[in-house]
């Protein structure tokens, strides 16, 4: 049984990449905010008795499970105010602010140039926005397999779906972002 002490230290080793995949999958700040606070406190509501080991994957199902319900409340929210966005002005799709986290991340390498953390900046861009273009469901098996880092069991559990599914979903996705990236000239 996990103490509360595991379950914040998890939660807090979570929240940033969890913020991040949901962003990937929903565009907007806010949402992947409210994505990943209700899948917290789900977990702390309804699993926190389970052991530490278990809460991982409990997680990754939950968070899947609240973006698809979001998906699905938009998708109703539409169908029924479609007309209604007619009305509407301005843009509310805020960028995530790549070069913030490029920043914390590289916090040894102050001696590369400005040029070179430009370009990399701009590589990085490019990739988040070759990841965002993926179909979902690669998307979301591509992000459990190399953001999250599980293996294929555990992104198989998480998204509902077969082994295979997993593996076919990673190399199209794998498959898809390297043509498009070789298509604007980023050799990794």
């Amino acid at each position: 049984m996990a103490s509360e002490i595991e379950l914040s230290d998890f939660l807090k080793s979570v929240e940033k990449r969890a913020f991040k995949r949901s962003l990937y999958h929903v565009r907007n700040q806010e949402s992947a905010l409210d994505i990943v606070q209700d899948s917290m406190m789900k977990l702390a509501e309804h699993y926190g008795h389970k052991p530490a080991e278990e809460l991982p994957m409990l997680f990754q199902r939950i968070l899947s499970n609240c973006t698809l319900d979001w998906f699905r409340r938009q998708k109703v929210q539409n169908a029924l105010f479609s007309n209604l966005s007619d009305f509407e002005g301005g843009n509310d799709s805020e960028d995530f602010n790549l070069l913030d986290t490029l920043n914390a991340t590289m916090h040894g390498e102050q001696n590369e140039s400005a040029e070179s953390l430009t370009e990399r900046a701009q590589t990085l861009r490019d990739i988040e926005t070759e990841i965002q273009e993926l179909p979902a469901r690669q998307r979301e098996a591509f992000l459990m397999r190399y953001w999250e880092d599980m293996d294929v069991a555990e992104t198989a559990a998480a998204m509902g779906c077969s082994q295979g599914s997993v593996k076919t979903h990673c190399s199209r996705a794998v498959h898809a972002l390297a043509e498009a990236l070789r298509a604007k000239g980023i050799r990794l």
